[in-house]
């Protein structure tokens, strides 16, 4: 199975009698309810498969599969992604991770025949700050016993398993906690009552749920790894699905973008088209520089979960953190050229307003984009005293999108102090090789400045300035850090595929630059020749039936 596959059995989305097209869709959306036919034909794909690793009879060995196959469905329909299959894999990764042999059996069974695996973790009164997650399980005779709530799970009611997220420990601090897997027939129904559903404003289809325990019993072989390593297992696991799920956000980005070229295209503005407009062209090529640059990123990362998966502690959250703001950022800039048409639920393009709302709560679901920033502060004083500037680059093997990769091995995910960071030395290595008067070259000399900014800026960094009550300016910093990343990424993905554009690059820069403030890299006249640039390889991959990615794929509809 692949991309193309489920393409192919999703047909033409223009298709109005298509009963997984566009109109199905929206008809689905409006009354708040999953795309029955979606889900249909998922099942005879099956989806759930993606989800399994390949030892257990599934599908998953490569990460970039896993969120290319992800991506072709989130870009028809978001909430058909997440609450039909991509909910199981945020539950099923924390088994792959910490659990038995017969676990993770129990679990492939269970995916494999068609059934779903809820990750219970969250609690309205709490978030994501698990470590203060109320609901506890306390040992009994031959087990535990649960008591307290969760809320804003995705599936909770449908799913047939769950991996539960409890306290184990009244003790402070990071072993505190331990995780569950259990199903749902296990748990006696006097002793747990299904709460109603959250309504929410965007993902319209998707089931949250919650769940009130009291003093529920769970069977002893329930506990993924041993008592007091919830958090830690949550943190190896979530490695994946924090540089999955950005990436496959560009499949919504990628079809709004495609929606917003057709109708400045046919739409009549002071007597030409909306194309015709320079400012139209500008916004468009942004937004469309700001998707390739969340695709590079995340690429990146995810040849990373294979090739150097002790740096995903690190480089997981900063993916998951900074694209979750391009990817917001370029919709409004979408919303601001679509005008009345970006709001719309009805017509040709209503398509693009139930994409804007699904995709925001994806942005900051699983793991807040603050909880990311507290996961990067610790790691970078010792990074920019011993590796910054002083490391090489990363092999080159890390940057080459869709080369071969050894199987995803979660085993290797790690949970520790990083002692090296081979993609600021990327910025270093650029800033040496290009010249000093090209654009590019002007870029690398940038960033790299930035790098030793932020080096001097972390020396100064408090002990508090590494926990959750960091100050906003050592936030900054990490923020700041996460964009040097991006650009790195980008620069190292074009030197190492001859088919991309070096405007389409400069546009990339430009705008991560632009994040980073300070005076323009880039003259006007420069500028604006990129930016054409990007706009006319929009158009003509758009009009090619092509996708925007840089896989630039030809897709139906």
């Amino acid at each position: 199975m692949s991309a193309e596959k489920l393409d192919a059995l999703f047909g033409n989305p223009r298709d109005a009698d298509n009963p997984v097209g566009y109109a199905a869709i929206l008809a689905a959306d409006e009354r708040h309810e999953m795309l029955a036919e979606g889900e249909r034909l998922l099942e005879a794909y099956g989806m759930n498969a993606e989800f399994v690793p390949a030892a257990y009879g599934g599908r998953l060995v490569r990460a970039d599969r896993l969120a290319e196959v992800q991506r072709a469905l989130w870009r028809r329909d978001p909430c058909l992604g997440l609450g039909y299959g991509f909910s199981s894999l945020l539950g099923s990764v924390n088994i792959w991770s910490a659990g038995t042999h017969e676990q993770r059996t129990k679990a492939a069974e269970i995916l494999l025949g068609g059934g779903r695996i809820a990750a219970a973790f969250h609690e309205l009164d709490h978030g994501n700050d698990f470590a203060h997650a109320e609901c506890a399980a306390v040992p009994s005779d031959d087990g535990w016993l649960l008591t307290g709530r969760k809320e804003i799970v995705t599936n909770l009611r449908r799913a047939e398993a769950m991996v539960l997220f409890a306290r184990t420990s009244e003790v402070a601090g990071s072993r505190s906690h331990s995780q569950f897997f259990v199903t749902r027939g296990e748990l006696p129904a006097d002793r747990v009552l299904d709460l109603p559903r959250f309504p929410s404003s965007g993902m319209n289809g998707v089931q949250l749920g919650g769940l009130r325990f009291s003093d529920c019993p769970i069977p002893g072989n329930a506990m993924l790894g041993r008592p007091g390593q919830g958090i830690e297992n949550a943190l190896r696991a979530y490695q994946l699905s924090r540089v999955v799920l950005p990436a496959i956000l560009v499949g919504p980005l990628d079809t709004a973008l495609r929606l917003a070229l057709e109708c400045v295209h046919e739409r009549r503005l002071y007597g030409g088209f909306a194309a015709d407009l320079p400012y139209v062209r500008a916004a468009l090529a942004r937004a469309y520089a700001d998707l390739l640059a969340v695709d590079a990123f995340c690429g990146v990362g995810l040849r990373a979960l294979h090739l150097a998966p002790e740096a995903t502690l690190l480089y997981a959250p900063a993916v998951k953190y900074l694209t979750s703001r391009i990817v917001l950022d370029a919709f409004e800039d979408l919303r601001a050229v679509m005008g009345a048409q970006g709001y719309l639920r009805e017509g040709s393009y209503a398509m693009f307003q139930k994409l804007v709302r699904d995709a925001a709560p994806a942005t900051f679901a699983h793991i807040s984009r603050s909880a990311c920033l507290v996961l990067i502060l610790p790691q970078l004083p010792r990074l920019a005293r011993k590796s910054w500037l002083a490391d090489p680059a990363a092999a080159q093997q890390l940057f080459d999108l869709g080369a071969d990769l050894p199987p995803l091995d979660f085993d290797q995910l790690a949970v520790g102090m990083l002692s090296g960071d081979g993609l600021i030395g990327v910025l270093a290595e650029t800033a040496e090789r290009e010249s000093a008067g090209s654009p590019v070259g002007r870029f690398a000399v940038r960033f790299r400045d930035e790098v030793l900014a932020l080096r001097d800026q972390c020396a100064a960094l408090a002990p508090s300035d590494l926990t959750v009550g960091a100050s906003p300016e050592a936030y900054a910093v990490a923020d700041r850090y996460t964009v040097l990343l991006a650009a790195a990424a980008a620069l190292a993905v074009w030197r190492g595929d001859d088919r991309q554009q070096e405007a389409a690059l400069l546009g990339i820069l430009d705008r991560l630059s632009g994040r980073l403030g300070g005076a323009p890299v880039l003259t006007p006249d420069e500028r604006a020749s990129a930016e054409q640039a990007l706009f006319d390889i929009a158009v003509e991959r758009f009009q090619d039936g092509r996708l925007l990615d840089l896989s630039a794929r030809h897709v139906s509809g």
